[in-house]
């Protein structure tokens, strides 16, 4: 493969400008309906972890597919919840239809928007899990996003007719949830990372990494090797509490999102939710420590193979945090200030 000429270089770099500026005004118009995708989304996959994929999947596509329409849609609200919806039918059908793919098994998860803990939703909600795709979906845009019927049959590419029989089979499959939580073994990895993170050991830090390891801040970036994670984004979240608590003059994120931070850097700690062990980060504030970063890994032969970063993830961090019972503050879902 030949190496791209100083003018291709230089045009994809222009590229690179163009989209990223596209994509900012993109998200200047439908950052509103955010909290309202991934409560969608989270109705649909039962999961926090799940929700966001989707709900980030879903932008990115409505982004691409914005781009080839001829006018704008005239209902922002229930064309989102139609693109998120074909993007997690399509991938339920194509994990039913996988080689040696099991069928899906009813959670014993609640899945209902609510600002109590896990335990206190799971006993007040109602079980979708049992419902169908196109079932699930249906119910939950027309009972609990109260769109009219009309709009549901949009959503999910039907007519009224299929939305009202999709309605009444999944109405009557609604069970009660039993309480369940799984357990799991720690890695020795993250324990490692854990005690290396709050030593301030870069080092430490590094040397825990595949050297394939692919590290991403999720929504914003992605960075490929350990070298390049230790540079960005393994610095960042060690230093980059003193950037958030002066953020009112130096910028990086908005200033209603400070919230009293103080700029040491935070603490690391591992949690279980949902059977699998996380990584919370804790920062400092002048009321107490709150959690503001969430961190999902992958290990292979004893080092990690993945490293996802949730930062700018606010519905996503919530979510989790209520379920855990922790204290947490949001940063909103942008890294750039609005206008720029």
């Amino acid at each position: 493969m030949s190496t791209p000429s100083r003018e291709q270089l230089a045009a994809l770099g222009a590229l690179s400008d163009t989209l990223k500026t596209s994509w900012h005004r993109f998200l200047d118009l439908y950052e509103p309906l955010r909290p309202e995708l991934f409560r969608y989304c989270r109705y649909l996959t039962r999961s926090p972890w799940d929700a966001e994929d989707l709900a980030q999947d879903a932008l990115a596509r409505a982004f691409v597919t914005m781009g080839c329409m001829n006018q704008a849609p005239p209902n922002p609200r229930a064309w989102l919840f139609r693109v998120a919806s074909n993007l997690w039918i399509d991938r339920t059908r194509q994990q039913r239809e996988a080689p040696g793919s099991a069928p899906e098994i009813a959670s014993t998860e609640a899945e209902v928007a609510s600002h109590e803990p896990r335990v206190t939703r799971e006993a007040a909600g109602t079980l979708i899990a049992r419902l169908s795709p196109q079932e699930r979906a249906a119910v939950v845009l027309k009972d609990v996003f109260d769109l009219t019927l009309e709009e549901t049959a949009e959503a999910l590419s039907t007519t009224t007719g299929g939305i009202k029989a999709a309605l009444h089979r999944g109405r009557g499959k609604l069970i009660e949830p039993a309480p369940h939580e799984e357990r799991t073994t720690t890695p020795a990895v993250l324990d490692a990372f854990c005690e290396a993170f709050n030593a301030r050991d870069l080092d430490r830090l590094t040397a825990l990494l595949l050297d394939n390891v692919t590290v991403e801040v999720v929504g914003v970036t992605t960075e490929y090797g350990p070298e390049a994670a230790r540079r960005t984004v393994l610095n960042g979240m060690l230093y980059g509490s003193e950037r958030l608590a002066n953020a009112a003059t130096r910028g990086g994120i908005e200033e209603r999102f400070i919230q009293g931070v103080l700029p040491s850097s935070p603490r690391c700690e591992v949690r279980t939710h949902r059977g699998e062990s996380i990584l919370l980060l804790w920062y400092a504030h002048q009321d107490g420590e709150a959690v503001r970063a969430i961190n999902r890994v992958a290990v292979a032969d004893d080092r990690i193979a993945r490293f996802q970063n949730y930062f700018f993830n606010a519905d996503f961090i919530a979510d989790v945090c209520r379920e855990l019972d922790v204290p947490f503050r949001v940063n909103g879902y942008r890294y750039w200030l609005t206008g720029c």
